[in-house]
């Protein structure tokens, strides 16, 4: 059960990297670029859910027995990405 718990961290974590990527892509978006602002930042979002859908499906599928865990830990490391994310943020400016 700890290896699951430590691989839904990672995954979890990893899932935040394309809202990082979104974020990034809308930033430097100009007004008659194809992708837009809300675009890009819904793709981030969409990958973001693919892999934590990805992850949980696949989990849930061949090990049945530690889905629960995973799933919770899973959640926790993309909030405590989040979380991190944007003290980094803050503490920069």
């Amino acid at each position: 059960m700890f290896v699951a718990i430590l691989v839904g961290l990672v995954v979890g974590v990893g899932s935040f990297m394309p809202l990082i990527f979104g974020m990034n892509k809308a930033r430097v978006a100009t007004p008659t670029s194809n992708l837009g602002h809300a675009g890009s930042l819904l793709l981030g979002v969409l990958l973001s859910f693919v892999i934590l859908g990805g992850a949980m499906a696949i989990c849930a599928f061949f090990f049945r027995d530690v889905a629960i865990p995973f799933v919770l830990s899973e959640a926790a490391g993309l909030v405590a990405a989040a979380v991190a994310f944007g003290i980094s943020k803050n503490v920069r400016k």
